[in-house]
């Protein structure tokens, strides 16, 4: 019975995880990103790591994933994203938990 338990928990935790993952890779995310490498776009865990601890990291980065933008990470562009607001606010809550600890 313990070992379900700790099966269970486990597994809620690595949910969102993998939620995050799925919708990334369904919206061509992993086209210009990566979790832990420079592609045409930054690293993800650069991304948590520059934002950790802003206020203001969920909304400014869900807006720049829903308009796109440049210059904060260099001269390539990030196209406007074909995401919901709160398509947007998911990518972006899971991308800031992969700030390397």
């Amino acid at each position: 019975m313990k070992a379900l338990l700790v099966f269970v928990s486990a597994l809620a935790c690595a949910m969102p995880a993998m939620a995050g993952l799925d919708m990334a890779q369904k919206k061509n995310c992993l086209s210009c990103h990566m979790i832990d490498r420079k592609l045409v776009g930054p690293a993800w865990r650069d991304v948590a790591a520059r934002y950790a601890g802003r206020e203001d990291a969920v909304p400014l980065l869900a807006a720049k994933v829903q308009k796109g933008g440049t210059g904060a990470w260099g001269t390539a562009v990030m196209p406007p994203n074909p995401v919901t607001p709160d398509e947007a606010r998911e990518l972006v809550t899971w991308i800031l938990t992969l700030k390397k600890n």
